[in-house]
């Protein structure tokens, strides 16, 4: 989708919201933020890949419109590393929504979403399982998917030394491991879960300290 085709759909959906300006100037805004030069990952190519899983992915379409919202913003502050990239993002998306005149239970619930991006716990709901699954579902591509995936990731670490990121890697891809299942929603999970099982234990194979290169 072209520039022009997020700028309108963000619209469409702005407007679905109850905002009552067209969106321009948000989605100008958004498509800035993904496209910094920082983003190997988080930009604007991983923005088109969430509304693509979406569109695929079954929903009723209020909760359609609240989790699309949700992956409109939830990668809008991003700094690799840092702390907060959800928790700032989810109060941009609700002051946004806030000052466009979007009613109050609908800003508050994005802003929850989007805060639950941080992947910190498992979803309990089914449209938070179905933005964290989309966001996650990069993990059961194929192995040439996959890898190039774990490659702009480092990209973007790409000042951290490597044992250190092995180290931090590691704890995160562990922990989403551990889960039981990793996708909440049975629409990923049946499309996604053996997969992705393969592609983190290969990963944490490659991570290990015996693989450190030379």
């Amino acid at each position: 989708m072209s520039d022009a085709g997020l700028r309108g759909r963000f619209g469409r959906l702005w407007r679905r919201m109850g905002a009552q300006d067209d969106g321009g100037r948000i989605a100008d805004e958004l498509l800035r933020a993904y496209g910094e030069s920082h983003r190997q990952y988080h930009g604007l190519e991983h923005l088109r890949d969430c509304l693509v899983q979406l569109d695929a992915a079954p929903a009723s379409e209020a909760d359609r419109d609240l989790a699309e919202m949700a992956l409109w913003f939830h990668d809008a502050a991003y700094v690799p590393g840092g702390t907060g990239n959800e928790a700032r993002s989810a109060d941009w998306a609700a002051g946004a929504m806030r000052q466009a005149g979007v009613p109050e239970d609908r800003w508050q619930e994005v802003a929850r979403l989007i805060r639950l991006t941080d992947h910190a716990a498992p979803a309990t709901d089914p449209v938070a399982a179905l933005v964290c699954d989309v966001d996650l579902s990069i993990l059961g591509r194929g192995p040439v998917e996959f890898a190039e995936y774990e490659r702009r990731i480092r990209e973007e670490y790409r000042n951290v030394s490597e044992p250190v990121y092995r180290m931090g890697r590691s704890a995160v891809l562990s922990s989403l491991l551990a889960r039981d299942p990793l996708y909440r929603s049975p629409y990923f999970r049946s499309r996604y879960e053996s997969t992705a099982r393969r592609n983190l234990i290969q990963a944490l194979d490659r991570l290990t300290p015996g693989s450190l290169p030379e």
